[in-house]
C-alpha cells in the first residue's frame, strides 16, 4: 500500500512522544505504526475495524 500522502499524529494522551501514530486520511485504509520507528512497519486497518477497537479501547475497565 502506497502511504506517500499519510499524515500521521499521535495520541493527545501520549505525554512524552512514545506512542503510536495513526493516519486516518488515507482512501479505505488506516495506517498505525510505532513514533519510535517511523521508517518501521506499518499495521493496515479497514476503517470499520479500526473505528471498532477504538470504541472498545476507550470503554473504562472493569
Amino acid at each position: 500500500m502506497d502511504l506517500t500522502g499519510a499524515l500521521w499524529r499521535t495520541s493527545s494522551r501520549s505525554g512524552n512522544g512514545e506512542c503510536v501514530e495513526v493516519a486516518d486520511n488515507l482512501p479505505g485504509a488506516v495506517g498505525v505504526r510505532d513514533s519510535k520507528d517511523p521508517t518501521g512497519p506499518v499495521l493496515v486497518f479497514a476503517p470499520a475495524a479500526w473505528r471498532a477497537f477504538v470504541a472498545v479501547a476507550r470503554q473504562p475497565t472493569a
